[in-house]
């Protein structure tokens, strides 16, 4: 068979990255969990860390703050990519530095930014190749981790968010195409927009990332939660019934049986089968990953 015309191998999809999203206003002076936790997924002592400063409006303050905090270990090398313009998109060099970085971090700010910047560059592209295609992290805290998702809001007051048209929703990065991350999520409120967005697609899993909280995603599909906060899932593939097809704008939304899980630091969810994972789900999900790389080495 023609290796052009071959389908994919169901282990061929499984993107070989990481993803590692973060709820906002992480700890930075302190422990550094959730930032040292970024670092120490890459198993090598020198790594090479590029920081897209695309979100922000004050890119050179955002930045240093990660370029302090990245470089207290000097066997680091720190890059700021401040990419303000569709050119700037496409510069072979800033391309070049993707290609060979080990942590790819995007920092806070506004997800449009991102989108409308990035969306459909040579520079989302080959960040988009090296998740599925090579081992690398890709990182982002608040607008940086509500990007990575295919679906993405980005906007919408929370105060009025089960009434009908009032969410903003967009086309993300794609690093995520089976759930809906938000941010800031329990801090601002954010239960009811994500509620909405949801029901509006349940194939979807909503992720709420709370402040000082994220989440490491493995081979797609197996999230881990990490850091000081908490992370809600908003569970749709059992909806009973919703009115949001049959209303008109700005009329309330009736929703019946979302499912709403938490997890915190040690705990899991697998989108893929829907499932939630308790810390000793994932400790045996672990000893199997290492029994199987075993036999196939054997």
């Amino acid at each position: 068979m023609n290796s052009q015309t071959a389908p994919l191998s169901k282990k061929s999809m499984i993107p070989k990255g990481l993803l590692v999203a973060i709820g906002g206003k992480e700890d930075k002076e302190n422990d550094l969990q959730i930032l040292s936790t970024v670092m120490s997924l890459v198993n090598k002592e020198k790594k090479k860390i590029e920081i897209i400063t695309t979100a922000s409006q004050h890119p050179k303050e955002v930045g240093s703050d990660y370029y302090r905090i990245f470089t207290k270990d000097p066997n680091h090398t720190v890059g700021l990519l401040h990419i303000s313009t569709r050119e700037q998109a496409a510069d072979v060099s800033f391309l070049e530095r993707i290609s060979e970085a080990d942590v790819i971090f995007f920092t806070g700010g506004d997800q449009l930014r991102i989108t409308s910047i990035l969306g459909g560059s040579p520079i989302e592209g080959e960040i988009l190749r090296r998740y599925r295609e090579e081992f690398c992290i890709i990182a982002g805290t608040s607008a940086g981790a509500s990007a990575m998702s295919k679906t993405m809001i980005n906007g919408g007051d929370s105060r009025e968010a089960l009434r009908k048209g009032t969410i903003s929703v967009s086309s993300g990065i794609g690093l995520v195409d089976n759930a809906i991350i938000d941010t800031h999520f329990v801090e601002r409120g954010r239960f009811s927009r994500l509620m909405q967005t949801v029901s509006m697609n349940p194939r979807n899993t909503g992720i709420g990332l709370g402040e000082d909280s994220g989440i490491v995603i493995e081979e797609g599909c197996i999230l881990k939660a990490i850091g000081g906060g908490i992370t809600v899932i908003l569970d749709g593939q059992n909806l009973k019934y919703t009115n949001v097809a049959n209303i008109n704008s700005d009329e309330s939304i009736a929703i019946e049986n979302l499912v709403i899980h938490t997890i915190v630091d040690g705990y899991g969810y697998d989108l893929c089968r829907k499932r939630y994972l308790k810390p000793d789900d994932l400790r045996r999900m672990h000893l199997g990953e290492s029994e199987e790389n075993t036999n196939e080495n054997n």
